[in-house]
């Protein structure tokens, strides 16, 4: 049985899910609560839930459009910064629960989240090359090369997938172009010096 909050966190995040509900739940966590019934494949019931918060905790709002979009529907619009704190982290979390139907539904909706955050394509690219899922992780790298070429950070994740495919000289061209976008980009300078 799970006894405090760090172990219940750390347990939801591994995916070992038995207990959490009930702890977060028992001790009044309604976020942490709202998420597991998503994993539950509960949305109504994570709708009520997040609603309930929504006013004191912007992660709820964040969920509540996460739900939307993964319900086909937009009445909610996301701010720029719970793009950018959040929905990495939720990506990861769905993919680690199998929740590939609802990664599907959310990343649908990227163009329509590039308009309020230019970075996100580059999240969700990071979110798959960080699952194993390569050639979708390329697809949005690509869009987001397409969609905002002047984000060296980028050019340098490029540079460092073409590097672990012996493609020097594709990897040194992210490289370039990165140190032309940011000429003070040490992490870009110092594998320049390495290849």
């Amino acid at each position: 049985m799970i006894s405090d909050y760090k172990t219940a966190k750390k347990d939801f995040l591994a995916a070992k899910f038995r207990g959490c509900r009930k702890f977060f739940g028992s001790h009044n966590y309604k976020l942490e609560e709202g998420y597991c019934e998503i994993m539950l494949d509960n949305l109504k019931k994570a709708r009520e839930i997040f609603e309930s918060i929504e006013k004191q905790d912007m992660r709820a709002h964040w969920a509540l459009v996460m739900l939307d979009f993964i319900n086909g529907c937009v009445s909610r619009y996301p701010t720029y910064f719970e793009l950018r704190n959040f929905l990495e982290i939720d990506l990861n979390i769905l993919i680690t629960y199998y929740k590939g139907d609802y990664v599907e539904k959310i990343v649908r909706y990227a163009d329509f989240m590039f308009t309020i955050n230019p970075e996100v394509h580059k999240f969700i690219g990071r979110v798959f090359l960080n699952n194993g899922l390569k050639p979708q992780a390329m697809f949005f790298f690509t869009r987001a090369r397409d969609n905002f070429y002047q984000d060296p950070e980028l050019h340098y994740i490029l540079a460092e997938i073409y590097k672990e495919e012996n493609n020097i000289p594709e990897c040194k061209k992210a490289l370039l172009t990165c140190l032309e976008i940011l000429p003070g980009y040490a992490p870009a300078k110092t594998m320049l010096g390495k290849i």
